[in-house]
């Protein structure tokens, strides 16, 4: 089972990555300014992420879907990324590169399987 390990960044802010069972890191928030905040973050993921609908914006004409939801897309490298909107379009959690989509898919089958069960750690600073 998975795991939100949250921190503190260097400037203040408290953010969280959400980690496989195997310990590698599937998805990361943005910089929130408090704890409260990343915790509200973490419930929104877990409450969105098993249930999301993927919209593939690598393809010509893809179908757009309604919130919530992965949209995958490529970077100015060329990798591919998702990124996980809540219902109300806001972004919550992102992906690293993946250099293949077939990659790119199964971080997001992870991020479905790990986000609603997974416990919270808080990492020392």
């Amino acid at each position: 089972m998975g795991k939100y390990v949250i921190h503190e960044t260097k400037n203040g802010g408290t953010k969280f990555d959400l980690t496989a069972g195997n310990g590698e890191i599937v998805a990361v928030s943005e910089v929130y300014s408090s704890m409260q905040a990343c915790l509200k973050g973490v419930e929104s993921v877990r409450r969105c992420a098993p249930d999301a609908a993927i919209e593939d914006q690598t393809v010509k004409d893809f179908e757009t879907k309604k919130h919530p939801k992965f949209e995958i897309y490529q970077d100015k490298a060329k990798e591919f990324r998702f990124r996980l909107k809540a219902r109300n379009g806001e972004i919550i959690a992102v992906s690293e590169g993946y250099r293949s989509k077939v990659s790119c898919v199964n971080g997001i089958a992870s991020v479905k399987k790990n986000a609603g069960e997974s416990g919270v750690e808080r990492k020392p600073v």
